[in-house]
């Protein structure tokens, strides 16, 4: 863990953004005393929007028919 007042931090940041970034616990401490964690964000995988595909995909007319070579196959 990693305790750093608010003006050292201000030149640091980058660096104390990377380590925080690998796991390591960096506690800022404001200049009252009061002490802020930098924690990094867990990212969030974008969720599609319902019908965002519209158009994207065709069926051809006779998808539901059957084939020909499987007529031997088919009761």
């Amino acid at each position: 863990m990693q305790k750093i007042d608010l003006k050292e931090a201000t030149d640091k940041l980058e660096e104390l953004i990377r380590k925080a970034a690998q796991g390591e616990e960096v506690i800022i401490i404001n200049n009252d005393g009061q002490p802020f964690q930098i924690l990094p964000l867990k990212s969030q995988k974008p969720r599609p929007k319902f019908g965002s595909a519209k158009g994207l995909i065709e069926m051809s007319d006779d998808f539901d028919e059957s084939l020909n070579e499987f007529d031997e196959y088919t009761p």
